[in-house]
């Protein structure tokens, strides 16, 4: 397979990261010229040029909305809250390390207050645990309708899964749902609560808190699973009898299994991690710290040292193998599997697929038609076409 052009950037991490901000503009989170701008003034071998670029970007867009609101324009208001709060977020998301600089706070609270101000959600406290999960509903309309509860993965936030899964609901009718749950947003952020394989409970709790609401359908209730949400959201949809159907974007198997793939050594060694050998731990203690200091190469590192709240790469790595999904079969509601080409995260997709028992669907997306990336990031509108289509019938049965 011919890997697709970069948009800018050499350095496949810059350049993802930017499509991932581009994307957005398919949902209102992104206008395509001035992010180029933005990505020309970047010095790829370093990442606070990176930050400053879009730092400055988001605040003229944030004083834009600003001047529109103060000028009587709430629509050219909420399109320049939106576009910040975008890029306030893709400003930090190379600082996401421990500890987390100030800075990266601070761009992550500019992020929320922007989409706050776009005033398209309402704010939702979810009862967890003795406290909350910070969260937003998006109506859909006016009366009793289905929703779309969207789960996040590693370094995405409750008002960035509007762009990703909120407005596409929104479009066709559905309410949704957005929340930062454990090692996520300002659970991770603020909070200082990681990432936790068991997911079924604060699924169970985001679904508790809209089911009874008068303007949710409760037979009607989609969890969708975004990224690292692809692994999480089965852990739900496998126990809780309320959701009518799952989609997820990408199926995973495992989180460790994902990561011991990766490692050059021997199957048989391979075997034995993370318990042993020991010249195999001291040898990736090493590679793995050393990799980790690398701007680019060393980023989901970094970023999975603060995710799951551990203190070194091969913590990291040793925590992963507390993420190993459950059963497929287990899995009783209809369920949606998307796999994309060039993902390394979908490579697991179609096994995950062939071993469910439910009522199943398939998506295959591809580099050809421009949607072969991580999420199908760059056809996002591609990707909700081909799943709504799915999701219909089905929703039409419990109706």
């Amino acid at each position: 397979m011919t890997a697709p052009r970069p948009l800018v950037f050499r350095d496949e991490l810059l350049d993802a990261q930017l499509l991932r901000a581009v994307a957005h503009g398919t949902y209102g989170g992104a206008e395509l010229g001035e992010c180029l701008v933005a990505a020309r003034a970047i010095r790829p071998d370093d990442r606070e040029s990176w930050r400053t670029a879009w730092l400055e970007l988001a605040d003229r867009s944030f004083a834009a909305g600003e001047a529109a609101a103060h000028g009587g324009d709430p629509i050219g208001a909420r399109h320049a809250f939106l576009r910040a709060s975008n890029y306030y977020r893709t400003s930090y998301v190379l600082h996401l390390e421990a500890p987390l600089p100030p800075s990266a706070l601070d761009a992550y609270r500019r992020h929320r207050e922007a989409f706050v101000r776009a005033g398209v959600a309402e704010s939702l406290a979810i009862p967890f645990e003795g406290g909350s999960l910070p969260g937003y509903v998006c109506s859909g309309g006016a009366g009793r309708r289905p929703v779309v509860i969207s789960v996040g993965g590693y370094d995405s936030t409750a008002e960035e899964s509007y762009f990703w899964n909120g407005v596409a609901a929104n479009e066709r009718g559905f309410h949704a749902v957005l929340f930062d749950g454990p090692g996520q947003g300002a659970m991770l952020l603020e909070r200082g609560v990681a990432m936790r394989p068991d997911w079924r409970g604060p699924i169970g709790a985001v679904i508790d808190a809209v089911a009874s609401r008068p303007d949710v359908d409760p037979d009607r209730i989609i969890v969708w699973g975004e990224s690292f949400g692809g692994y999480l959201v089965p852990r739900a949809a496998a126990g809780d009898p309320r959701i009518a159907a799952c989609v997820l974007d990408p199926a995973q198997l495992g989180l460790f299994q994902a990561a011991r793939a990766r490692i050059p050594l021997p199957a048989s060694v391979k075997a034995q991690l993370p318990g042993g050998p020991r010249w195999a731990i001291s040898l990736l203690r090493f590679v793995l710290s050393r990799r980790a200091r690398q701007l680019t190469a060393g980023w989901a590192l970094r970023r999975g040292m603060l995710v799951h709240g551990v203190a070194s790469p091969w913590d990291y790595l040793v925590d992963t193998a507390r993420y190993d999904q459950i059963d497929p079969a287990t899995i009783r509601c209809p369920t949606l599997v998307c796999d994309a080409d060039s993902d390394d995260i979908s490579a697991s997709a179609r096994e995950f697929y062939d071993r469910l028992a439910c009522d199943r669907g398939y998506l295959r997306f591809t580099a050809a038609e421009g949607a072969g990336a991580h999420c199908i990031v760059g056809a996002r509108s591609i990707l909700h076409a081909r799943a709504y289509e799915w999701l219909a019938p089905r929703l039409r049965s419990r109706s």
